[in-house]
């Protein structure tokens, strides 16, 4: 049950944000297309936002040539790589609190199965404040892993480029090799899914088994979603959608390849020096024998694994997560 909510809540989570985009913008139909009406033209989010990004748009279809499938796909990839520094410092931060977790499973496991196991709420209250505790100690706070400024920065954006790709002047009768930007395209629709769901796969590769059973909930909704708004949209949307997710395969590339394994040598080299704490004073011990007896081997192979790496061996961290 616990499962099928927090899918259920990043599904929900998705098409709010995408319903967000597309209903910034108050629109109605013209002659077959859909266009922001007069009183949106006026409006704050269409001036301040949208109106100039339709003008940067403009610039690179008409003043340089290029037309509207082109300039759609510069905008887009100037605006993503200007924000890429951004993207990439929050993905540190919670990647970082993610792989700091997983270290330290072996540590945090009993304590959780503790609370899972408490018969009274007298025991559920010490163990969650022992696994609280326990976090503390150990440096772990994922709540400064959610910072909302890098969001709140990109956002502005985001809005922007969505309805400008969806309602400049020009782009409903524009075509990019052969593809009405007005209408909706499945060849665009597929491509845009596709490269969501590499950047979700990528993702997962580096993933421990615990961390993949959330990962392969996003693996399949955050496609599904980007396919079915890429579907009803107009084809200028799913273009930029499609840029979008490509620059999202490089962000990922860099998280996954570059900034995990350096994360996991650092995490290493932290708890080799100050290995991890664990208080279970005053603690009713309710965890299953098989848990216990579980930490025990963990920890135990963890000792023998840093002695391997103090001799020559292999990294000890990554043998753990492998």
């Amino acid at each position: 049950m616990k499962k099928m909510k927090k899918k259920l809540t990043l599904a929900g989570l998705t098409a709010a944000g995408l319903l967000l985009l597309s209903g910034c913008v108050q629109t109605h139909i013209v002659d077959g297309v859909r266009v922001p009406t007069e009183a949106a033209t006026h409006g704050i989010t269409y001036n301040l936002l949208v109106r100039p990004m339709s003008a940067f748009v403009d610039l690179f279809a008409h003043n340089l040539s290029m037309g509207y499938g082109w300039a759609i796909i510069l905008v887009t990839l100037i605006i993503r790589f200007l924000i890429l520094p951004l993207g990439l410092n929050q993905a540190y931060k919670s990647t970082y609190m993610q792989e700091k977790m997983a270290y330290l499973t072996p540590v945090f496991a009993p304590l959780q199965e503790r609370v899972k196991n408490a018969q009274t709420p007298e025991e559920r209250m010490a163990a969650q404040q022992a696994l609280m505790a326990a976090q503390k100690d150990n440096g772990i706070n994922m709540f400064a892993s959610l910072g909302c400024l890098p969001m709140l920065i990109q956002w502005p954006f985001f809005i922007a480029l969505y309805n400008a790709a969806a309602y400049t002047t020009g782009i409903s009768s524009a075509t990019f090799y052969g593809i009405n930007l007005g209408h909706s395209s499945i060849v665009l629709t597929i491509i845009s899914g596709a490269l969501y769901f590499i950047q979700t796969w990528i993702s997962t590769l580096s993933m421990t088994p615990e961390q993949k059973k959330t990962g392969m909930a996003m693996l399949i909704m955050s496609p599904a979603m980007i396919v079915i708004f890429s579907f009803m949209s107009p084809a200028g949307v799913a273009l930029y959608w499609a840029v979008g997710g490509l620059v999202m395969v490089i962000q990922q590339i860099i998280i996954s390849f570059i900034m995990k394994p350096r994360m996991r040598r650092k995490i290493d080299e932290e708890f080799t020096k100050n290995p991890p704490k664990i208080n279970n004073e005053g603690l009713k011990d309710v965890t299953p024998s098989s848990v216990q007896e579980n930490f025990k081997a963990i920890t135990s192979e963890r000792n023998d694994k840093e002695k391997q790496n103090k001799t020559g061996g292999r990294n000890a961290g990554k043998q753990n997560r492998k």
